[in-house]
């Protein structure tokens, strides 16, 4: 499916010309994200070397695969497996807007194609919101390790649906490998650690990481270096450092990832923390 190379944010309208924004994001596992709207396309039959995630958020897609006729809803989760042909146009007269995220074949295992060939289509709610907010993580530049975070709970809830096994997943007591993969986010703060880098060196599965972090620390690892990066950007603030050097210092990718984060934890823009002076002293007798 080709298409301009654009980063996201156009706005839609029925009828008009494709609005079409594809990249490949820094992230292991993924080899193109695919942002569209279309209105009178039609895709002939095709094929891809990789796994097609795809979400529809208005509209609805109809296709063919395997010869048989399938629709993708906006309610639910479209996984076509690599090289198998498929086809797709508008189910309406209005078109269709859709979000892809197309993953290495290795991603999941190749016996599983056979299964994704007989149920295409997922109703999962649950997976639905995962997948929409991988695709937030990566449309944002310096989200790497919260977008590695959530396509490794994607790809084991996909792995579960394929095998018909769809449920919770338990998540053993694991501390110690909780407080080992903190010890290495401590250590690298600034350059940050890929998951599958943190999962190699700490002998774990990528998503078993994730969850253990989050049930020990009550966040998912991507959250907690965010905060470390705060606090350190709020030192080099009160040392007086201007906010576009602290965000490179402080391990932000630019001065808008660093005023994303800082206001949402702080709750202030860089900018407003520091003021010259304090303020005035209370009142002598006045409770704090």
């Amino acid at each position: 499916m080709a298409g301009t190379t654009s980063r996201p944010g156009g706005t839609d309208s029925p009828r008009s010309s494709p609005e079409i924004h594809a990249w490949r994001p820094p992230v292991a596992g993924v080899s193109e994200v695919f942002h569209a709207r279309f209105t009178d396309h039609a895709y002939p039959m095709h094929a891809h070397a990789t796994w097609t995630l795809l979400i529809v958020d208005d509209g609805m897609v109809r296709y063919d695969l395997d010869r048989h006729e399938h629709g993708a809803p906006r309610d639910l989760v479209t996984l076509l497996p690599p090289h198998v042909p498929h086809n797709g146009t508008a189910a309406t007269a209005r078109g269709f807007r859709k979000r892809v995220v197309y993953l290495d074949a290795g991603q999941l295992s190749e016996r599983l194609i056979g299964m994704a060939v007989d149920r295409p289509e997922l109703d999962d709610p649950v997976l639905r919101e995962r997948v929409s907010l991988l695709h937030t993580a990566l449309t944002l530049p310096g989200e790497e390790l919260e977008a590695e975070s959530r396509l490794a709970l994607i790809r084991e809830r996909l792995e579960q649906h394929l095998h018909r096994a769809v449920g919770p997943v338990p998540v053993p007591l694991d501390r110690g490998l909780a407080h080992r993969l903190r010890e290495l986010l401590d250590a690298r703060t600034l350059e940050g650690v890929p998951l599958g880098e943190a999962a190699g060196l700490l002998h774990a599965h990528p998503a078993h990481l994730v969850r253990v972090f989050s049930r020990e620390f009550g966040m998912p690892p991507h959250q907690y270096l965010t905060t470390r990066r705060v606090d350190l950007a709020r030192r080099l603030l009160l040392d007086g450092k201007p906010p576009p050097e602290v965000a490179t210092a402080a391990g932000f990718y630019d001065q808008s990832h660093l005023n994303r984060h800082f206001k949402r934890v702080v709750g202030v823009s860089p900018g407003r923390y520091v003021r010259p002076g304090r303020p005035a002293p209370a009142p002598a007798g006045v409770a704090p």
